[in-house]
């Protein structure tokens, strides 16, 4: 392991352990694990499921859309890595998607078709308690190597802590209720992402990442920010302005370097 990536590895830890915090954004949180193991674990995509209060799985976060898509494939169909992992509560292993069309008829070949020749899932979980599983997808035959699934599943359960020891946490039924209260902010998170996608004229890649830092800057929590937006107490111009003064400056760099 190199060192910015130790260096990385170890700045992941600390996030996590700052979920005790009063005012942690679980969500906010979440998006943090997933793109921390692209840059730590040499995944190409990451995505993560969490267990609602029925006990079905909802997506809560991605690193972008192709995961997105193909975590929300995994429950339509009823089938793939993340689904195993959680059925199990073992890590699932797949060095080549190739090979493992009799295994998911559905998902495999989905996956391929996005890209991705193999994929690692851990379990989301503490003790016997599963709360779900984090899926990672990478665009080379072979998977992770057994270094990176070790920090990969103690990266997952450093974050089930986190999300399991919250504020109130003690009681199961607390527990449950702020797990669902963090499901529910990722549903109207995807509406004001789609909404300012459309405003702006971005992607939806675009549009989380220009509403993640709006919130960051201001220290708010995510799932504020996006009420606001869906509600109008929050112009979409107001985080437009962000993307506008960014275009501009790329604009006059490329001016600049074409004078001779």
């Amino acid at each position: 392991m190199n060192t910015n990536r130790e260096q990385v590895l170890f700045q992941t830890f600390v996030e996590l352990a700052d979920t005790l915090v009063t005012g942690f954004d679980v969500v906010d949180f979440l998006h943090t694990l997933t793109d921390r193991c692209i840059e730590v674990l040499g995944a190409s995509a990451a995505g993560l499921m969490l267990v609602d209060q029925r006990g079905g799985l909802r997506v809560m976060a991605s690193t972008d859309d192709r995961a997105h898509l193909l975590e929300l494939f995994q429950l339509q169909e009823h089938e793939g890595p993340c689904l195993d992992c959680h059925r199990s509560g073992q890590p699932v292993a797949v060095a080549d998607l190739e090979r493992e069309d009799r295994r998911w008829p559905a998902f495999a070949p989905e996956a391929r078709s996005a890209g991705f020749r193999s994929v690692n899932a851990v379990p989301m979980r503490l003790r016997d308690q599963i709360i779900g599983a984090l899926n990672l997808f990478t665009s080379q035959a072979g998977g992770l190597d057994e270094a990176n699934i070790m920090a990969a599943q103690a990266m997952a359960d450093v974050a089930t802590i986190g999300v399991l020891n919250g504020r109130a946490a003690r009681d199961a039924q607390v527990t449950v209720e702020q797990l669902q209260a963090a499901l529910n902010s990722r549903v109207v998170i995807e509406q004001a992402k789609g909404l300012l996608a459309e405003r702006l004229g971005v992607d939806l890649d675009e549009a989380f990442s220009l509403l993640r830092r709006h919130a960051r800057d201001l220290n708010r929590h995510l799932s504020d920010v996006a009420r606001e937006l869906l509600d109008g107490t929050l112009s979409s111009d107001a985080i437009g302005s962000r993307l506008r003064s960014e275009l501009a400056r790329r604009r006059a760099r490329g001016q600049s370097s074409d004078r001779p």
